[in-house]
């Protein structure tokens, strides 16, 4: 057993010690004490300083010494930067009541719900995890969640029926898909408004904007084709033919492919982004609604409202891995910044489904709004 020693303190400084042991889970610490009872006088508060310093060097030695840094770690007041550490909320909107759900990824626990505009729909974080858009489809508006405060710090007029919206990787601009009048609102969120507007295809659904931030992709639900704009000029570039009722639309972390789901034919479209041509047709579930990618871009996942479940694909291949149930109607999803969980939204059962993404199963389920319809994850700072 391993002794640590201490130097002999200097007697003209301080009063005289004798040396004592003391067993701490093994580690034997060296201490002293003063047996100058007979001697006693008031030790100033220098001498007091002096002794807790020592003290605490010879724990900070031992600990260091056997690795034992528990004991080193001595309560200290942490900073501002120590203790606002950023974290993952999902948010979830809630399109029967009118509300945002904020959940802490970390506990699972619904930490805000955020009153916004009539029936939101789809939803998007910025990239610095500041602010959130929803798109509220019954009053034609888009709520600025600020993710500091939980509060709407901001109403935007866009078309009519906006349902799906994304914002582009350097935060600069939001697009949103305005379903009751074909067209995609270009927002400024530094002034909050609506810079362009863009015709598209018949009852445009999701948007997804490439890595990059130079085109994105608009579901035309109605027309059965993807309508591709490019952002530098805010117009559309190529339209591609896809399946039966394209609704959502996810653009992979390397931006080469474009997954959309095809509700009517329940099958998925793989587009090449360097072609703009759909290069695979990958068989799903039943009335496919959203897709997500992994952040490495290995997996997607396609939630299918129709028979419950959630489709794991392994995008290399361009086939079916597994299929996940989940609850009732399930319509959004998104994936974890890490990639270990997936939040998929069941409107038919007001709950979000959590995915552990290693085992491809439901690890948690939790009660939201009426109508949880749709899904974004924020790195809040």
């Amino acid at each position: 057993m391993s002794q640590v020693g201490v130097p002999e303190p200097n007697p003209a400084a301080v009063p005289a010690y004798n040396e004592i042991v003391i067993s701490m889970g093994g580690l034997m610490l060296t201490r002293w004490f003063t047996t100058a009872a007979e001697n006693r006088r008031e030790i100033s508060h220098v001498q007091v300083g002096v002794r807790r310093s020592r003290l605490r060097s010879v724990i900070m030695a031992a600990a260091l010494a056997t690795g034992l840094t528990g004991l080193a770690s001595l309560p200290t007041t942490a900073t501002a930067e120590e203790i606002r550490q950023p974290r993952q909320v999902a948010y979830v909107t809630n399109n029967a009541d009118n509300t945002v759900s904020a959940i802490d990824v970390a506990s699972n626990t619904t930490i805000a719900t955020i009153p916004v505009g009539a029936a939101p729909d789809g939803v998007a974080a910025s990239p610095g995890g500041t602010r959130v858009f929803v798109a509220n489809n019954a009053d034609n508006t888009v709520s600025v969640i600020n993710t500091a405060t939980n509060g709407v710090i901001a109403i935007i007029p866009v078309g009519a029926g906006p349902t799906g919206v994304a914002v582009t990787p350097g935060g600069t601009r939001a697009y949103v898909t305005n379903s009751g009048d074909d067209t995609v609102s270009v927002i400024n969120p530094a002034t909050n408004s609506v810079v362009a507007t863009i015709p598209v295809g018949t009852a445009p659904t999701d948007v997804a904007v490439t890595p990059d931030g130079t085109r994105a992709y608009v579901t035309n639900n109605s027309s059965n084709n993807v309508s591709v704009i490019n952002t530098a000029t805010n117009t559309v570039i190529a339209t591609i033919p896809v399946g039966v009722a394209p609704t959502g639309v996810g653009v992979s972390p390397g931006g080469t492919r474009v997954l959309v789901t095809n509700e009517t034919d329940g099958t998925v479209s793989v587009i090449n982004t360097a072609t703009n041509t759909v290069i695979a047709t990958i068989p799903v579930g039943t009335t496919p609604s959203d897709v997500a990618f992994s952040p490495n871009g290995a997996r997607a996942y396609v939630t299918n409202s129709g028979d419950g479940t959630v489709s794991v694909i392994n995008t290399a291949g361009a086939s079916l891995i597994t299929t996940v149930t989940v609850g009732t109607t399930p319509i959004g999803v998104a994936v974890s910044l890490g990639g270990t969980r997936a939040y998929v939204a069941n409107s038919g059962d007001g709950t979000v489904s959590v995915i552990d993404t290693a085992t491809n199963t439901v690890e948690a389920t939790l009660t939201v709004g009426a109508t949880p319809t749709e899904v974004a994850i924020a790195n809040v700072p």
